[in-house]
């Protein structure tokens, strides 16, 4: 499971914001995860639950929010977030999109004391 790799190196970033900014614990880490990140949330939580033990993460409260897929058609030059994997314009129908986002995992908020 690469989950186990990516908690690692999230927890890795946490220790890093830490650190720079004096803080003692962390209280909150906040993702987004694109649902097609290849990440699977469940996982991924169970995985920060296990790596926490021991890190300044340890009493951290875990929350993932869910980005879907957001594409901008240029036909139409509109995007439009997406409700099920289909990667055609609902304005449109036209199959010349790009990807806005809904692929990647960031790290968007720690609450630190």
């Amino acid at each position: 499971m690469h989950e186990y790799s990516i908690v690692q190196a999230l927890l890795d970033q946490c220790e890093e914001h830490a650190a720079a900014h004096d803080a003692k614990k962390i209280l909150k880490v906040v993702t987004k995860i694109g649902v097609l990140s290849g990440v699977e949330p469940d996982l991924l939580q169970t995985a920060f639950d296990t790596f926490k033990e021991g890190t300044i993460c340890e009493e951290a409260e875990f929350v993932i929010h869910l980005q879907k897929i957001v594409i901008y058609c240029r036909r139409c030059k509109k995007e439009s977030t997406l409700e099920e994997l289909n990667l055609a314009c609902p304005r449109c129908e036209s199959l010349e999109t790009s990807i806005v986002d809904g692929e990647e995992m960031y790290l968007m908020s720690l609450e630190m004391e």
